[in-house]
C-alpha cells in the first residue's frame, strides 16, 4: 500500500467486508487537517480489488483538494463499494456500509457518488449519523448533483471566456462525455445557452433521453474523442485524458464534472503544449460537496450554497489566470494552492 503513488500520504485506509450482505467496501481518509474527511460513496464493478483500492485513494486525495479549494471546513475521504450498481444493490449492503462509517467515529462523512442514490444512503443512515445528501431530515439537501452541474456550467463559461473572449456559448460546439445525473444537467444548461451538443454514454436509455430533450447529437463512447468541438466536457469516470486520447482531442477547452480527468499529472503539461485550457476537475466540480457541507453543518441554507458556488467560480478564474501568467499547467497551479491551504490548516 505505502509504495503505490496513489497512497499520497493518506492518514488511514479501511477495508470492510460483511459476510451477511456481501458488502466489500473501502473507505480512504486522505486528510482531516481542515476538518472531518468528507466525500461521496461510489459503487462500481471494478476489474480487481486493487483497482478499487487505487480508485479510493485517488478519489480521497482529490476530495482533500476539492474541499480546500471550495474553502470548506472539511478534509478529504472517499468510500467505494465493489459491485455492480444495477444488479448487486441491496438495502442490507448499505446498512452494513452505515455500520462501517459509524465505526470511524465521525472521521468520515459520506454522500452519493457514481452508482449511489439518496435512497441508497438512507439505508446507511439507519446505522450512522455521518451521512449527507439525504432527501429527508432536518437539514436534508437531497441529491447534490444539480449543484455540481450548475458549478460545472458556470466554470465552463468562465474557462471558455478566457479562450474565446466571451462566455456566450450560443453556437459553441460542446462534447459531453457521460449523461448521468451531473452530465445530463450540464447538457440542459448548455442547451438553454444555445450550445450545439454532442453526447455519449454507455447507458443507451439515458443517452436517448437527453438527446431527445436537448436535441443533442449522439456519438459512440470512442467517437467522442474525435469530435470537432470547441469544448470537451468529461462527466463520467476519470483518466479520460491519457496518452491514448490526448492527441485525438480537437477542443480548445476541457471543463467537466468528472473526477481525476488526467490519467497522470504530466497530462496537464501536454494540454498546455497543445493549447488546450483545462479547468482542474476538483475546482470546477466542487458544487456538490458545497451542498453536502451545508447539510453537515446542520442547517441547510440555499443562499450560503449559492454564495460558495460563486466564490468557487472566482477561485477557478484565479487558477486559470495565474497559470496563464506563469506559463504553467493549470493542474500544477491548483495543486500548489490546495496543498498550501491544507498545510496551513494542519
Amino acid at each position: 500500500m505505502f509504495d503505490k503513488p496513489a497512497f499520497a500520504g493518506h492518514e488511514s485506509v479501511h477495508h470492510f467486508y460483511d459476510s451477511a450482505s456481501g458488502l466489500r467496501a473501502i473507505i480512504a481518509i486522505h486528510s482531516t487537517a481542515r476538518g472531518p474527511a468528507a466525500g461521496g460513496c461510489r459503487m462500481w464493478n471494478y476489474d480487481t480489488a486493487d483497482a478499487a483500492f487505487v480508485d479510493a485513494l485517488r478519489l480521497s486525495e482529490g476530495m482533500s483538494y476539492k474541499n480546500a479549494m471550495a474553502d470548506l471546513p472539511l478534509g478529504g475521504g472517499k468510500a467505494v463499494i465493489w459491485g455492480n450498481s444495477r444488479t448487486d444493490k441491496t438495502p442490507e449492503k448499505f446498512r452494513a456500509l452505515g455500520r462501517a462509517i459509524e465505526s470511524l467515529q465521525g472521521k468520515y462523512w459520506s454522500a452519493e457518488d457514481v452508482g449511489v442514490s439518496p435512497a441508497d444512503m438512507a439505508f446507511a443512515a439507519e446505522n450512522t449519523r455521518y451521512v449527507a445528501g439525504l432527501s429527508t431530515g432536518k437539514a436534508a439537501s437531497g441529491d447534490p448533483s444539480p449543484v455540481t452541474a450548475r458549478g460545472v456550467f458556470l466554470g465552463l463559461k468562465a474557462t471558455a471566456a478566457r479562450v474565446f473572449g466571451t462566455d456566450d456559448l450560443n453556437g459553441k460546439r460542446v462534447a459531453v462525455q457521460g449523461v448521468g445525473h451531473v452530465g445530463a444537467d450540464v447538457c440542459r444548461h448548455l442547451a438553454k445557452a444555445g450550445a450545439e451538443i454532442i453526447v455519449t454514454d454507455v447507458n443507451q436509455d439515458a443517452l436517448n433521453e437527453i438527446a431527445r430533450e436537448t436535441g443533442a447529437k449522439v456519438a459512440s463512447p470512442d467517437e467522442i474523442y474525435d469530435a470537432k468541438v470547441d469544448i470537451f466536457s468529461p462527466n463520467a469516470l476519470g483518466a479520460v485524458v491519457n496518452p491514448a486520447t490526448i492527441h485525438r482531442l480537437n477542443a480548445k477547452v476541457i471543463a467537466g464534472g468528472a473526477n481525476n480527468q488526467l490519467s497522470t499529472p504530466d497530462m496537464g503539461e501536454e494540454l498546455l503544449h497543445r493549447g488546450i485550457l483545462y479547468a482542474p476537475d476538483y475546482v470546477i466540480n466542487g458544487g456538490g460537496i458545497i451542498n453536502v457541507a451545508a447539510e453537515i453543518a446542520g442547517a441547510y441554507d440555499p443562499a450560503w450554497v449559492e454564495g460558495k458556488v460563486q466564490k468557487l467560480v472566482e477561485t477557478l478564474g484565479m487558477v486559470l489566470d495565474q497559470a496563464r501568467s506563469e506559463g504553467r499547467a493549470t493542474n500544477r497551479v491548483a495543486d500548489e494552492i490546495a496543498r498550501r491551504r491544507i498545510g496551513e490548516s494542519a
